[in-house]
């Protein structure tokens, strides 16, 4: 069977739950995946989500969002883009942007944003290839969970 990009259902929750996990193992973050497929599942209304399936399987992911820019106005941020390491090179990542992107531009966003970390060459190499500008001058800002509740204790 070809490999399929098409929209992710609910019962494709639990395989790209795994995957989420295999990322941030990748990303070397194993311990910072705080979510579920249960949580995928309530969580459903607030994310887009494309799967690649080869012969019954999902191969890999790009789970994505709206946003808003003061600047530039509709944004999509893509949260995760995911392929399994055996089919890399296939031009399944393109695949699932090119499905990303056209979500994007039906929806009239201004921007696709994402993000890469530094030390991911491989990734790094594919999206300049594909003409992404990579920006070092940005840096995130995260509160937790703990963080949120402390900060409004202290600013109550």
């Amino acid at each position: 069977m070809a490999l399929v990009i098409r929209k992710g259902v609910e019962k494709d929750f639990p395989a790209v739950f795994k995957q989420i996990q295999e990322l941030a193992e990748h990303e070397k973050m194993p311990g910072a995946v705080k979510i579920s497929a249960e949580q995928l599942k309530k969580d459903r209304g607030l994310f887009g989500l494309f799967v690649a399936e080869e012969n019954g399987g999902i191969v890999g992911y790009a789970l994505y969002f709206f946003s808003y820019s003061t600047w530039v106005g509709k944004n999509l941020y893509m949260e995760d883009l995911y392929v399994k390491p055996e089919y890399r090179r296939r031009k399944v990542g393109s695949m699932l942007l090119s499905k990303v992107f056209g979500v994007a531009k039906k929806n009239g966003c201004k921007r696709v944003r994402w993000q890469v970390l530094d030390w991911n060459a491989d990734a790094i190499k594919f999206y300049k290839k594909h003409g992404a500008r990579i920006s070092g001058q940005w840096l995130n800002c995260d509160f937790d969970e703990k963080g949120i509740n402390e900060f409004l204790a202290k600013n109550a």
